[in-house]
């Protein structure tokens, strides 16, 4: 069975190549096959963002611009998509790019190696906030370049050329004629069924069947993990099965008492959809990972894979996150909790796929807020939901938790009335807290409350010893956040990094 042709938009005409093998990646063709040699490669798992590409798909007659690692992605994934490589953004005449025009005024680029990736992340940057009209303050350019590393330390002038864009010659692109060229495209490629050793489905329909007749083919959506199965591991596929462009998973659908979020929603549109509901997450979001990496990977992909140290699991354990899995046969409906059953195991049949997390909305509020809040703008008070996400990490940014802890507490005339407590990092799957939840559950919320919920919370799990924490320090880290929380919910907010705020620059 011959390899899918891949067509997507680069450089103002389609491109068209076959004969791609389907766990290809996107570097591999960039620079071996296309001779892009301006994308690098440095860590080849997604860390570093010194591959950085930016993608586009159209939204009516505007594009939604990605900036997202090549080296984790599969090649065959952009297919329908329109890309740009740092090759692509001078014009005819040489005129450099604000993104690329700025590094070179602030002096951003020192060995150059990782240059081209903060480029193209200023660039995805450029489309989103600078066309749009916005101002691109210093904690925006921070966060949006979580996912470049600089060995030389040179972040400072390169977030000065982040601000310096919005200063220099505009240049705009015509999203209206990229647009059209792409949904014509989508048009010709609908009425096409998934063929070939990457399977591509377009519908949930056509995702079942072709799930029930391949249930030996690798699943995969923003590839963000199986993706270093290839480039780590160099496991190869013979057969692949794409979920992302299926439309209904797509989706994000809002009801009366949750959230639905389809399995191949972004990890960045995700969490924009729980934070809009819990504003105190955007935090945790952020820290999730890079931006790339949640501009590429999906919830569902996320839960799916099940490992212990992902950090949307106990998160969505903490809020009662339940999973719908489906096939052909119909579909089930349980608890994310009772979703694994093993290290990076779960009860998935063969012809089954994840195909949506649905999350509760927040209760809504009994009454008026009382004052002084303890944490004001967090919903904590009387009968309200006092939500904490906890990630402990070696790095603040872009990094893999060695423990996370969600708690998630409704206390009503001093008695906790509801708990729920999310674990990552400490057993071999995603896990609830369940005894430590009945040691607090219909107690006085108060320290000696506090003091036998640490202990249990360190009783309760048997982490073990790794290269990112021993199993002594991630059993004492769970007690002190159980301490933190109580501080925290007592209105003592001065006491982590998430209060830091980066000032602004100036001239």
């Amino acid at each position: 069975m011959e390899a899918k042709t891949i067509r997507f938009w680069r450089a103002g005409e389609l491109v068209s190549l076959g004969n791609v093998p389907p766990d290809r990646t996107l570097l591999e063709v960039l620079r071996e096959d296309l001779g892009c040699t301006g994308t690098k490669e440095g860590c080849g798992e997604g860390d570093c963002g010194a591959c950085t590409v930016v993608l586009g798909e159209p939204r009516g007659d505007a594009l939604e611009y990605r900036a997202i690692n090549s080296c984790i992605r599969l090649a065959h994934s952009i297919d329908g998509m329109a890309l740009w490589t740092v090759e692509d953004l001078a014009d005819a005449g040489g005129r450099l790019h604000p993104a690329q025009e700025a590094m070179v005024q602030c002096h951003g680029s020192q060995c150059g190696f990782c240059t081209p990736g903060f480029v193209m992340s200023l660039f995805g940057m450029y489309q989103n906030h600078v066309c749009r009209g916005e101002t691109i303050t210093r904690e925006l350019a921070q966060e949006e370049l979580s996912g470049n590393l600089c060995r030389c330390t040179g972040y400072r002038p390169i977030l000065d050329a982040a601000q310096r864009m919005e200063k220099l010659p505009a240049v705009q692109i015509d999203e209206a004629h990229v647009a059209a060229q792409l949904n014509s495209l989508a048009r010709e490629r609908a009425s096409l069924p998934a063929s070939g050793r990457y399977l591509l489905p377009h519908s949930l329909r056509e995702l079942l069947a072709l799930r029930a007749r391949h249930p030996d083919a690798q699943i995969v959506a923003g590839c963000t993990d199986v993706g270093l199965w290839v480039t780590k591991m160099h496991m190869r596929f013979a057969k692949v099965l794409d979920v992302t462009q299926v439309e209904e998973l797509r989706r994000i659908e809002t009801y009366e008492n949750h959230v639905a979020i389809g399995a191949a929603v972004t990890l960045s549109d995700a969490f924009g959809a729980l934070v809009a509901e819990r504003p105190q997450l955007e935090v945790f979001a952020n820290r999730f990972a890079g931006l790339p990496v949640r501009n590429s990977g999906t919830l569902g992909g996320n839960v799916a894979n099940g490992s212990p140290i992902g950090d949307s699991m106990p998160l969505l354990i903490a809020l009662g996150a339940h999973v719908v899995l489906m096939s052909e046969r119909g579909h089930r409906d349980l608890p994310l909790e009772d979703f694994y059953t093993g290290y990076r195991k779960n009860v998935l049949a063969a012809d089954e796929v994840l195909a949506w997390i649905k999350v509760p909305r927040p209760a809504p509020h009994p009454g008026p807020l009382p004052l002084p809040l303890p944490l004001a703008g967090e919903g904590w008070g009387e009968g309200r939901e006092f939500l904490r996400a906890y990630k402990i990490s070696k790095r603040y940014d872009d990094d893999i938790s060695a423990v996370c802890l969600v708690i998630n507490m409704t206390v009503t005339e001093g008695i906790v009335r509801h708990v729920r407590i999310g674990a990552g990092g400490v057993a071999a799957t995603p896990a609830r807290a369940i005894r430590t939840e009945a040691t607090v559950f219909g107690q006085p919320w108060n320290l000696d409350t506090v003091h036998r919920a640490t202990k249990q919370l360190r009783e309760e799990f048997h982490p073990i010893g790794d290269m990112r924490a021993s199993a002594q320090y991630r059993s004492e880290v769970l007690g002190n956040l159980m301490q933190r929380f109580w501080l925290e919910s007592q209105g003592r907010s001065q006491i982590n990094l998430e209060r830091f705020r980066l000032e602004e620059a100036t001239e």
